[in-house]
């Protein structure tokens, strides 16, 4: 794959705020391991394999089981998630790809059953923030692998 421009070095300004704002929306009361896992839900769905590649492995520093990460993509099947881990893939799901209707009223239950209405919207901001950044990926053929350096993942061994 060729990346088609550098983004950051097109628009700097930019970049920053989309990086701020992801930066600040993981501040709040949700665990790391948990956004990563809905980073990489995300991921998959788009189709963005930069990001795949980047959230996978700042799962693993992280500290997440290297099954866990291939049962993502099969998650409602898989027995290794949590009731709360299900709402949150639940809820990344139906952001990701909004339904014509809007959000099922099963899907918003589910997601309130687990967590507070604060972490509801810090969940929501979260996938936003992933969504945009896949997107900015896809756009411009962001290659994986190629920002490992820069973000400390040169170091993630896999068995």
């Amino acid at each position: 794959m060729t990346p088609r421009l550098n983004a950051l070095q097109q628009a700097p300004e930019l970049y920053k705020k989309l990086s701020d704002y992801s930066i600040a929306a993981k501040k709040g009361h949700l665990d790391a391991k948990l956004l990563a896992l809905i980073e990489i839900r995300a991921s998959q769905m788009n189709g963005c394999a930069f990001c795949l590649d980047m959230h996978v492995k700042q799962a693993k520093l992280h500290g997440e089981g290297e099954l866990r990460l291939h049962h993502v993509a099969i998650w409602r099947e898989s027995p290794l998630f949590s009731a709360r881990e299900h709402a949150a893939f639940a809820w990344t799901e139906v952001l990701t790809q909004l339904p014509a209707h809007g959000v099922p009223d099963a899907v918003y239950e589910e997601v309130r059953a687990e967590f507070s209405e604060q972490e509801i919207v810090e969940l929501t901001h979260n996938v936003m923030g992933i969504n945009a950044w896949n997107r900015l990926s896809i756009a411009f053929r962001n290659v994986p692998g190629a920002a490992d350096k820069a973000f400390g993942l040169d170091k993630v061994q896999f068995s």
